[in-house]
């Protein structure tokens, strides 16, 4: 394992690892310490009580972050018609049907997010080795699967994150850069805290939010009081 640069380690040091912050001390300590050459994302990482193996204890869901995400999405679009000339006016990058199926089999993979009205599906499903692993495939439960093509794809290209839970119980998601100011990055770190807590599963036993720890890019970890936060 590559040992940590002394930028790093310095920043680290200017941190006490056992404390915990309140969202707008937290992000305050991140800002301070995203020092890098480029723009910093600013990312949250929540450490939640379930076990996502059990279909009743998986978490999943979307949040539009009030103040976005300070990147840009290209969003693919599965659909024909009107429907098509909804998410072409919309902002889409790229609409298609089975056109877009065949380029996408063919290596095209120019995209951050994939929505899809309804009756596109059965075309949509032919990708699923493909877009699946990536993360890609839509979903209605994340309302990339809809009808509502147009609103779709403003949310997505406005600032709307999709989250998951992974193996280890892990929720994380980028949530602004450092050029934001404090009060825009705290804001979108309530906001997706709000959303990961409503997402509660029927099956999730005991503390649900375990720890919430936020970071920039290339800076330390800073932990978030979660009982206040979550609260």
């Amino acid at each position: 394992m590559a040992k940590p640069g002394k930028r790093i380690c310095a920043a680290r040091e200017t941190v006490d690892r056992t404390a915990v912050f309140s969202i707008e001390d937290a992000v305050k300590t991140v800002k301070a310490n995203a020092s890098a050459k480029f723009d910093e994302t600013i990312e949250i990482a929540m450490n939640l009580g379930v076990d996502p193996r059990h279909a009743d204890q998986m978490v999943r869901g979307v949040v539009a972050l009030p103040n976005g995400t300070g990147r840009t999405v290209r969003v693919a679009v599965f659909a024909k018609d009107a429907k098509a000339e909804e998410a072409k006016k919309a902002g889409a990058d790229i609409v298609g049907a089975e056109d877009l199926m065949e380029k996408i089999q063919g290596g095209f993979m120019e995209f951050d997010r994939v929505i899809a009205t309804p009756d596109m599906m059965s075309v949509v499903g032919r990708l699923g080795k493909l877009l699946g692993p990536r993360g890609l495939m839509p979903n209605p439960k994340v309302g990339t699967v809809t009808p509502n093509i147009g609103q779709a794809v403003k949310d997505a290209k406005g600032g709307a994150v999709q989250f998951r839970v992974e193996k280890a119980g892990i929720v994380h998601a980028g949530v602004g850069k450092a050029s934001f100011g404090e009060k825009a990055i705290a804001e979108n770190v309530k906001a997706f805290i709000d959303a990961v807590a409503k997402a509660k599963p029927t099956g999730a036993k005991g503390t649900y939010i375990k720890k919430i720890a936020l970071s920039s890019t290339m800076g330390p970890g800073v932990r978030i009081d979660t009982a206040a936060a979550a609260g």
